[in-house]
């Protein structure tokens, strides 16, 4: 394995037309060979994506980023490079794109007459606060717009670099326009540094729910992915841990393991779990009609079958006895101002 990657492979992508198999001499110099980060520069002709999924509780979300340098091996969305023809594995991990006009991009469709304003998801796809944020600042910008329009948000991030930003969020949350929500996996470090390598420790990321609650942010936690065998058990020491932080609501998920995602996983089980793999595969696949991923709304955030429904009542029970709010308070919308707007009535007054 690559010291700080996720997953030395480089799978073909699913479009790729060839394949190609390095020569064992190749193969051995790949081996040694550390990997570099890099960052491409992408000028986005749109930057807010729509969704009808009744799984997630918002319909619109925006990245600022493609690829991720966090390196997690669940994530799903490794398989978006595809469309980039790079490979979902360590390409994913270290060809990243960055969307340098992204908040031009947004003013630009926040300014549309035919917009509805509704709250927006930064970071539903990638880290938003991934390390690269700190050279191009591109969330920053984009919540600077979104506080300029007083739009409301919601960020998901599993980084500590969420608190570069407070002075900006604390505004917005004066304004009731953002929510944050903080992943996490595992306060065990050792398995942090197999399943996500280059993110911050659990601990660190309590501290930043703490940080956040304390300068009256509203934050949560989002205790995903639950992988059976492997962090399964600490369910609920996480939701306690980020309770006792100040995390308001909590939420979880099931691991989804879609198209070049499950090889990969596969492989990274085989290399930190030999002992484990096929356990942990075999209940996955129960918890998912004998698949190793599910896309059925309704089931694909959860699962079914015992050790789902089992993931489900615990959450359930540890959810109500540490009090955690069961519904958000809606954002409000009311304050949107359109791009523009200003200035075209002062045309006429």
């Amino acid at each position: 394995m690559i010291k700080g990657r996720g997953t030395d492979l480089n799978i073909a992508n699913r479009y790729a037309p060839r394949r190609s198999e390095a020569e064992p001499a190749e193969a051995a110099d790949a081996e040694t060979a550390i990997p570099q980060t890099e960052v491409h520069v992408e000028r986005a002709r749109t930057i807010i994506s729509y969704n009808r999924s009744p799984d997630i509780p918002f319909d619109r979300s925006l990245n600022p980023y493609r690829g991720c340098e966090h390196g997690c091996i669940y994530c799903y969305a490794r398989p978006t490079h595809a469309y980039l023809d790079w490979s979902p594995g360590l390409d994913f991990e270290t060809k990243l794109i960055a969307k340098t006009n992204a908040a031009d991009c947004l003013r630009k469709e926040l300014a549309r007459p035919a917009y509805q304003c509704a709250p927006i998801t930064i970071g539903g796809n990638t880290d938003p606060y991934q390390p690269i944020e700190a050279s191009y600042r591109l969330t920053r910008q984009l919540l600077e717009v979104l506080l300029e329009h007083r739009h409301p948000l919601h960020i998901i991030t599993k980084s500590q670099a969420i608190l570069d930003d407070l002075p900006l969020l604390r505004e917005l949350a004066r304004h009731q326009l953002v929510r944050c929500w903080i992943s996490l996996t595992t306060l065990d470090d050792d398995l942090k540094r197999r399943l996500e390598p280059r993110t911050a420790s659990g601990r660190a990321r309590l501290r930043t729910i703490a940080a956040l609650a304390d300068a009256g942010v509203p934050v949560g936690v989002m205790t995903a992915p639950i992988i059976p065998v492997i962090n399964d058990r600490e369910l609920e020491t996480m939701l306690t841990a980020a309770r006792e932080a100040g995390a308001e609501w909590a939420g979880y998920v099931l691991v989804r393991l879609p198209l070049e995602v499950a090889p990969l996983f596969e492989a990274w089980l085989a290399n930190h779990f030999p002992q484990r793999a096929a356990h942990v595969m075999s209940i996955i696949r129960q918890s998912r009609d004998g698949l190793n991923n599910q896309s059925k709304f309704g089931v694909r955030m959860r699962g079914t079958g015992v050790f789902a429904d089992l993931l489900r009542q615990r959450f359930r029970r540890c959810r109500r006895q540490l009090g955690f709010n069961h519904r958000d308070k809606p954002l409000d919308s009311t304050q949107f101002r359109r791009p523009g707007r200003a200035d075209q009535l002062s045309l006429f007054s």
